[in-house]
């Protein structure tokens, strides 16, 4: 759990989150807003996906 916390990939996208969020509250609700939230979790996953990569890639070099 504490190599996706610590990763830079998942922190940034989670700080990314942080204006998508401020975007639906201040701004208005069309499909921009969607493809945000869209691109968002797709960030995430990508983040997210790369640290269990990078995680799996390590056991199987030691």
């Amino acid at each position: 759990m504490r190599k996706y916390l610590f990763s830079g990939a998942v922190v940034s996208a989670i700080f990314s989150g942080i204006g998508v969020v401020r975007a639906t509250f201040a701004g208005p609700r069309d499909w921009r807003l969607l493809l945000m939230w869209i691109s968002w979790a797709a960030s995430l996953a990508i983040a997210i996906g790369t640290v269990a990569d990078e995680s799996e890639r390590a056991k199987l070099l030691d």
